[in-house]
């Protein structure tokens, strides 16, 4: 993963001021620890264990005196370098604090993924014209996560895009390119933020397990506004006077913070540690962040709490992930390692809220012991056929699986179709560089190679051309993405209320392979009855135009682009079905969203027959470990009379009801 440490410094400045209605939703629990209300389940099947008891820490009270700052104004910072500032020693017993405010009212996301715990309420957002570049940058479009999912989605294409540029121009090994900053200081000029304020509790459309990759997304969000810092604060108004109180703190693992308790988070100070060695060179002081934590500890405020994993993919990258809302419980003084003064923070999370790190640590846990998952049905269902192991579990009731079917990792034609034979492909020796002229399989796709160094998609097309037999470039092309089948660890796994569905142990980024559709390619559904249309629930239909694909790419005139006609079409319908019913693969238990996470993408490698393209399923989104995955199935058939409609259950907001 690209360097963090990097400062972004940005001053938004004119236009596009997004336009953000009241959410009845939020992810704010009450003090007092009660029940999040009727219908919640704070525990997923899978339950918290005994192991991931952290013990008391050893620690050293504060003195009966406490110093302030002399400077009790907003900002933000968890910086390493030491502060410098004049403080003021005051005995605590010389004030006295207000009890913090009762909450009246709360809704909590359910802990399944399912929205029946959200308030919901008819959302219209404000499309926002840029006249000047002759663009309009629409917040509806983010479906249920509102302004956040639109932002969320507009940077990363953003930095995809910036991303596949620089490769083309240079790739050479030790370049320090930050496509994420670059993405988010444009997106800071043009004002295109989900807020703009600070504010104390949850983040509207922000859920309990969100990912981030990158510092910026979280400040572009609203979540946390220092690029670098740990500590986010604000200066807020009480009966007494105004102080400065926390809302929000990131751990990152450049302190000594104390992370592995799922419900408890022992949390370092900021200041004191230099820049260059990373090493505590001096005492904490009691201000800035630190004196917003004390704050926040005597007024009892609910405080964001996004929490830093290692990212497994990359050897010095880090994951994000939102995980919840936490009260400050405790503070101490200790001796850190280095032997200087630092503050401890003890925090507590809120009861009530979905799972957060107990979801990684168990994921962790099991791909380190897969026989250490539990309620496992068959270890493989695709009995060695996949490189990874599919696994079948069930933890709702005592099915044994779902019905019978035949693994199969490819499509199946007709046996009268003949394939028109591959294209003639490029003349690569090794892999496919960026910005080679001279690569065919490049000019192709509109002279740029599809897939990132990484493997993740850039752009949704409306065909999608990989090397192909005739290309004489080993496997480890970044052309090849989906052709090296799957590389994530998937679960088929009962639902309560939709069957059975498809979900990953492992965090997925936005623009990751998920698998392709597999089954028997049909020219039309014939040999079936209408019963046996609608009884058949594993039918791909490729007339549908997958419309949540048509938003997902970049927007080209925010880096001063011309739009083309494969970003204006991404997607077009195809006049074949696959019918999964009797063979397929692991995409077959992927059921039907009005607001998915998952979108296909046609893509020819094999043959060069354009009526009968690979569909490839990407991650539309960054999506969560264990969140089912779901693909928008359209009207298709039903829409043109050939079947009956079906309810959806999906239970998003932005449900249309029926499909």
């Amino acid at each position: 993963m690209d360097n963090q440490g990097d400062v972004l410094d940005v001053k938004p400045i004119r236009c596009l001021t997004p336009f953000f209605p009241a959410y009845a939703f939020s992810q704010v629990a009450p003090p007092d620890g009660s029940s999040a209300g009727p219908g919640m389940n704070p525990l997923p099947p899978f339950t918290q264990p005994a192991m991931f008891a952290t013990p008391e820490s050893q620690r050293r009270p504060i003195s009966g005196k406490t110093p302030e700052s002399s400077n009790g104004g907003a900002g933000s910072s968890r910086t390493r370098k030491t502060a410098r500032k004049r403080t003021v020693d005051r005995p605590v017993s010389s004030r006295s604090f207000p009890q913090p405010t009762p909450i009246s009212s709360f809704r909590l996301q359910d802990a399944d993924g399912s929205s029946e715990g959200r308030t919901r309420q008819s959302k219209r957002y404000k499309s926002v014209e840029n006249v000047d570049d002759g663009f309009t940058f629409s917040l509806a479009d983010g479906g249920d996560r509102g302004p956040v999912g639109e932002v969320m989605k507009t940077f990363d294409a953003l930095r995809r895009r910036l991303l596949q540029l620089e490769d083309a121009k240079d790739m050479s090994p030790g370049v320090s390119r930050r496509p994420d900053l670059k993405a988010g200081n444009i997106m800071m000029t043009r004002g295109l933020r989900a807020t703009k304020g600070k504010r104390i509790g949850g983040i509207p459309g922000i859920e309990v397990g969100d990912l981030f990759f990158f510092r910026i997304e979280m400040c572009l969000v609203g979540l946390h506004t220092p690029v670098q810092g740990g500590i986010d604060y604000m200066t807020s108004k009480f009966d007494d006077g105004e102080e400065p109180i926390a809302i929000s703190i990131v751990t990152s693992g450049g302190y000594e913070d104390e992370d592995d308790d799922p419900n408890i988070l022992i949390y370092t100070g900021q200041g004191g540690s230099t820049y260059r060695e990373g090493k505590q060179a001096d005492d904490q002081k009691l201000e800035r962040g630190n004196l917003a934590l004390e704050r926040s500890l005597r007024r009892g405020n609910l405080v964001r709490v996004t929490r830093g994993v290692r990212d497994l993919t990359t050897p010095a990258g880090r994951i994000y992930f939102y995980d919840g809302l936490y009260k400050v419980q405790q503070l101490w003084m200790d001796k850190g390692k280095t032997g200087f003064n630092i503050y401890k923070y003890k925090l507590e999370r809120v009861p009530g809220q979905p799972n957060g790190l107990l979801v990684w640590k168990l994921t962790q846990q099991w791909r380190d012991n897969p026989p250490s998952r539990g309620n496992v049905i068959l270890p493989d269902i695709s009995s060695g056929a996949e490189s990874i192991p599919v696994i079948l579990v069930n933890e709702l009731d005592d099915e044994r699986g779902p019905a019978h079917f035949t693994y199969l990792v490819k499509v199946n034609y007709p046996n009268n179709y003949v394939p028109i034979a591959p294209r003639h492909g490029c003349a690569c020796s090794s892999v496919c560089i960026p910005g080679d002229p001279d690569c065919a399989c490049s000019q192709k796709n509109d002279g740029d190679l599809p897939y990132s160094s990484t493997g993740f998609l850039v752009s949704h097309k409306s065909m999608l051309y990989e090397c192909g037999a005739s290309c004489p470039c080993s496997v480890s092309c970044r052309n090849r993405v989906t052709q090296r089948g799957i590389r994530l660890q998937f679960e088929v796994f009962k639902t309560s209320d939709k069957g059975w569905g498809l979900r990953s142990w492992d965090p997925i980024r936005a623009g990751t392979f998920i698998c392709e559709f597999t089954g028997q390619v049909l020219d039309e559904i014939k040999g079936m009855d209408g019963d046996e249309v609608d009884d058949n629930e594993y039918i791909f239909e490729a007339n549908n135009i997958d419309e949540k694909a048509l938003g997902w790419n970049y927007i080209p005139e925010l880096l001063g682009e011309s739009r083309t006609d494969d970003l204006n079409d991404g997607a077009k319908p195809f006049s074949f079905y696959i019918d999964a019913g009797k063979v397929g693969n692991m995409s077959r238990f992927m059921n039907h969203s009005c607001s998915p996470n998952v979108f296909w993408q046609p893509v020819l490698h094999d043959h060069n027959d354009e009526k009968y393209p690979h569909i490839m399923f990407f991650a539309l989104r960054h999506i969560p470990p264990m969140t089912e995955l779901s693909y928008d199935y359209g009207l298709g058939q039903a829409n043109s009379g050939s079947r009956k409609m079906k309810k959806c259950l999906c239970g998003s907001t932005s449900c249309r009801g029926e499909f």
